[in-house]
């Protein structure tokens, strides 16, 4: 094995989890800290909201139990517990079993400013979110100094699957007690509504039109549709199959703001810097990621 090769026992890795490193340290001195000038985008109003649906499911397959674990005393006894979380497969991001969380926006108010083809102009945001540029006229309210009121209504429409775990506890062949966990996907295809109020800064005092963006996250919650495992389980004990009847609460948080870019004057302790990882062939011979601060005042006029 070559000086390069690491074994696993020399990687002495334990733990299942982690903990991040940002390369960001502060001693607590004060005389390093400085006025930096930064550029990026300013929420200057933004709305959340909280919804909710049910996703009914009949005879949704899970699976089987071990045939050979199985025989006439069979049965399911107790369910133990149920977790669900959204399904994302990493090796197809346009699997339409992943979950997906669409917003259809009609603002009113203002409008979605769009190019020669009616289609929305766009720029691109954190993640390569897409944000829309919108706008109305707001001089009267540019002469109070205030913001203008804008209205919208959304569907939101949420489809995909989500993977359920069940464990069970149930009798095998002898009757003896056994746990078992299993998996299945539960399909989702629902529509949810709801209606908002935002604040638009003026379309006139800035280079820059204002910025409308929203995304989603969701929260899954399965049980048994009647709670009954004689009514919602369907088991056959001779080759092991189980269906479930469930209904699963759909938890969706959603938040919509509108950003207008902005130079801000912050206090920094410095820039980021990070340890390196382990370097056993070049040395110290690496490149920099980043160019050298040679702007006031990291740099002064007497320095050579």
């Amino acid at each position: 094995m070559s000086k390069n090769q690491l074994t696993i026992e020399q990687m002495s890795i334990q733990d299942t989890c982690c903990i991040a490193q940002t390369g960001c340290t502060f001693d607590g001195c004060l005389d390093k800290v400085v006025g930096e000038c930064i550029f990026v985008d300013k929420v200057y109003d933004s709305v959340t909201f909280n919804l909710q649906g049910l996703q009914p499911a009949s005879r949704v397959p899970f699976g089987c139990l071990p045939v050979a674990k199985c025989g006439p005393k069979s049965r399911i006894v107790r369910v133990l517990d149920i977790r669900s979380k959204k399904f994302f497969n990493p090796n197809n991001i346009n699997d339409p079993k992943n979950l997906t969380i669409t917003p259809k926006t009609t603002l009113s108010g203002a409008q979605f400013v769009t190019d020669e083809k009616g289609c929305p102009v766009v720029v691109p945001g954190p993640a390569g979110l897409l944000q829309y540029l919108i706008y109305t006229d707001t001089s009267e309210c540019d002469e109070i100094g205030r913001g203008t009121p804008i209205f919208g209504s959304q569907e939101i429409t949420v489809r995909g699957a989500v993977l359920v775990e069940i464990d069970v506890e149930y009798l095998d062949a002898n009757g003896n007690p056994q746990i078992a966990t299993l998996r299945g996907k539960v399909p989702i295809n629902q529509v949810l509504t709801n209606f908002f109020e935002l604040c638009m800064p003026s379309v006139f005092d800035s280079s820059f039109l204002p910025q409308f963006t929203e995304f989603c996250n969701a929260l899954f919650i399965t049980r048994l549709a009647t709670q009954s495992i004689q009514r919602d389980i369907q088991f056959n004990p001779v080759t092991g199959e189980i269906f479930f009847n469930l209904i699963t609460a759909l938890c969706i948080t959603c938040e919509k703001k509108i950003k207008v870019p902005v130079q801000l004057c912050v206090l920094s302790t410095g820039f980021c810097e990070q340890e390196p990882r382990q370097r056993p062939i070049c040395g110290d011979e690496f490149p920099p990621l980043f160019p050298p601060q040679v702007n006031e005042p990291f740099v002064y006029m007497n320095q050579e």
